[in-house]
């Protein structure tokens, strides 16, 4: 009897303890990891309809198998409590826009060899073609009286090669007479990207810059963001770089085109910074913009500027608010403009009333406020993409008057629930010179502080660039914490959020005390306990690069590996060979040959003589902006000082790796090399 007493409850004990490891499996939490960082679903493209009922968003999914991305449209109640997927094919649906309506949205798909921009009804998802061309349609908008499409695609404008000599068609060659010869990723061919008004009822299209060789938007980065219609759709404002001296000159201009008589007036020719993402009031009394004071400075403070339609004066909005404005959008009353900016290290949203500039933050936490933000048409409900170190772009809404924010999607919460979540804090450190220096410091999962810890110093790009409560698809914090470091992420001299002046410390000074700032900081925290002084590594990329190639020089024993990714190596062969050459002129003070001194004393190169620790050098064959011959001389270096270093190349990436496979490839390298030399795993 006790025999099988014994052995009924030794059953239930093995029972009890399966079922406790069962439910404890299900509780498991796992590190992030490269695949997971590079599978997470990408939110962008939120507008709130002009009913005010819904908000359309753009979701993208990366397919690391397919080394490709699909790109749906989405639905949701500005409330949160509905959802609607609208599409799900394999094509990608784009530049999506709500028709004034509120009923249809509009989109452009490349289907059949021809980009379509298609009109979708949001209950019944019947589908009507609008317009279809042979060429990619980018920057769709609609007029708000419903009668006519903007949009731009690429229009010839030189002959080619082949026009100038047809009898040898088949040569391949590219010939230039002024410069740029190539932008960002691409050789610059016969085209440029003009802005086209296309007529709905009569099915007439209009260049607005018809034999212009100039682009709308401005290449790289401008978007539908500098294109806007007016109230009553009589006219257009555009951005465009309409000038001699491309390379050289940041003086994009604001135009506005009217559609009644063809006429265009430049409203900033007065202005020779750069002048962008017009956006008229509601009201139609004014023309906000976007302009920086200094020419030739790309990172010049960002200012709000009000046009004033009838008397065409201009003032600014934001004198004194000492940031850059980001996203902007018009309350529906024109009294005040609701903007994005940074607030030291992390964005917020800000209310500036009109004609005073008197400005408040609405928005909480130390999280980033930077997605497309919108307003209700009621002018009560502020619609904003947020972000943090953990977490990529959701869509958030919170009241207009400001208060506590409310999260309505969380794409990535299947992946989310299986994590383990990592701690973030900031800190003040003080540099050589006595300036505080706010810095982040992330820990690993499952921090103990009795522990020790190999410590990442991360150096950004830029240089004009803040270390904010961002998620980056590259350099991810929440990543490297997750395996198992330490990350010290200094906002070092050059950095915005923190003042203008601030900011352009690092002009003229790359390779002092912004890189003091680096050091003096990875020096306090070496201070911790917890922090193995044996391993510690300094990463970065694009200017942090260059951090990382001086450093190699400079370093004085600190790091026992390095990372550079697209780095800045020999400023001299860079001024020669990149694109953009107002950037150098600004921050180099000229060419090498008027300013060697700046150049004998900040270029990396200049210190290879002291190079010894271990270093990875990444870089991109389509990289324009710093093109991938840097990379090229700093592993030459390494190689014949005999010092252990690996030189990887993607031949199809730019100054960014952006295809899944690539990506996930990128990652597993980054952390094997260091464990191999920071870790000093074998």
């Amino acid at each position: 009897m006790k025999k099988n007493i014994y052995s009924l409850l030794t059953v239930l004990l093995l029972i009890t303890i399966s079922m406790s490891n069962n439910l404890s499996n299900l509780n498991a939490k796992e590190n992030f990891s490269a695949e997971q960082l590079n599978s997470l679903h990408r939110l962008s493209d939120i507008q709130v309809s002009p009913d005010g009922k819904w908000i359309l968003y753009s979701l993208s999914t990366p397919n690391i198998e397919e080394n490709r991305s699909y790109r749906d449209l989405h639905l949701i109640s500005i409330d949160g409590k509905e959802k609607k997927q609208l599409t799900s094919s394999p094509e990608n649906e784009y530049d999506a826009v709500w028709f004034p309506d509120g009923k249809h949205i509009l989109y452009i798909v490349r289907k059949n060899e021809k980009s379509n921009i298609i009109k979708l009804n949001i209950d019944t998802k019947q589908e009507e073609t609008l317009y279809s061309d042979e060429q990619s349609l980018s920057n769709l908008k609609v007029s708000p009286d419903k009668k006519y499409l903007s949009f731009t695609k690429d229009i010839k404008l030189r002959q080619a090669s082949a026009d100038i000599y047809p009898d040898l068609a088949k040569a391949k060659v590219r010939m230039y007479s002024k410069l740029p010869v190539r932008h960002w990723d691409h050789w610059l061919d016969v085209t440029n990207s003009h802005l086209f008004i296309y007529n709905i009822e009569n099915k007439s299209l209009k260049d607005l810059i018809e034999g212009e060789q100039y682009d709308v938007p401005v290449p790289p980065f401008g978007g539908k963001e500098q294109i806007c219609w007016s109230p009553d759709s009589k006219e257009i404002a555009y951005t465009s770089k309409k000038v001699f001296d491309i390379a050289e000159s940041t003086n994009n201009d604001v135009f506005v085109y009217s559609v009644q008589d063809g006429s265009t007036k430049n409203i900033s020719s007065q202005m020779f910074g750069a002048d962008f993402a017009p956006l008229y009031s509601p009201d139609g009394k004014w023309i906000a913009f976007l302009s920086q004071r200094r020419a030739g400075f790309e990172s010049d403070r960002i200012r709000l500027m009000l046009y004033d339609r009838k008397t065409e004066n201009i003032s600014e909005l934001s004198s004194s608010l000492d940031q850059w404005v980001g996203q902007v959008v018009w309350a529906p009353d024109s009294k005040s403009i609701y903007l994005s900016a940074e607030d030291g290290p992390v964005v917020q949203v800000y209310q500036m009333e009109l004609p005073s500039g008197k400005w408040k933050v609405i928005s909480e936490g130390r999280v980033n406020y930077d997605g497309e933000l919108n307003i209700s048409p009621d002018g009560k409900t502020i619609v904003v993409g947020r972000r943090d170190m953990m977490h990529p772009t959701d869509i958030y809404s919170f009241p207009a008057k400001g208060g506590a924010a409310t999260q309505l999607t969380n794409v990535n919460e299947e992946t989310y629930k299986n994590l383990k979540p990592i701690e973030i804090r900031e800190r003040w450190i003080q540099s050589r010179d006595r300036k505080k220096v706010h810095c982040w410091v992330i820990y690993p999962p499952d921090f103990d502080s009795t522990k020790k810890y190999p410590m990442l110093t991360y150096c950004q790009g830029g240089p004009q660039s803040t270390i904010s409560q961002y998620f980056s698809f590259r350099w991810n914090f929440y990543l490297m914490a997750s395996q198992g470091y330490v990350v010290l992420a200094p906002n070092r001299r050059g950095m915005p959020g923190f003042g203008q002046d601030w900011c352009d410390a690092i002009t003229g000074d790359w390779g002092g005390l912004p890189m003091q700032d680096i050091l003096y900081a990875t020096d306090e925290m070496l201070k911790e306990p917890y922090i193995d002084k044996s391993k510690v590594a300094a990463v970065g990329a694009s200017a942090g690069g260059y951090a990382v190639f001086w450093l190699a020089g400079n370093h004085e024993k600190r790091f026992s590996a390095l990372i550079a990714h697209s780095g800045v190596f020999n400023m001299i062969s860079k001024y020669g060979s990149t694109e953009e050459l107002w950037f150098p002129n600004w921050e180099y003070g000229g060419p090498y040959w008027e300013n060697d001194e700046f150049y004998n004393k900040n270029s990396p190169h200049k210190f290879a003589d002291n190079w010894d620790t271990p270093i990875l050098i990444i870089t991109g064959e389509n990289d324009f902006r710093v093109p991938y011959s840097q990379a090229l001389e700093a592993f030459t270096v390494a190689q014949l000082k005999r010092i252990p270093s690996k030189l990887i190349t993607f031949p199809e990436e730019n100054h960014w790796i952006l295809k899944p496979q690539n990506a996930v490839l990128w990652q597993r390298e980054f952390y094997d090399f260091l464990k191999k030399y920071c870790l000093k795993e074998k």
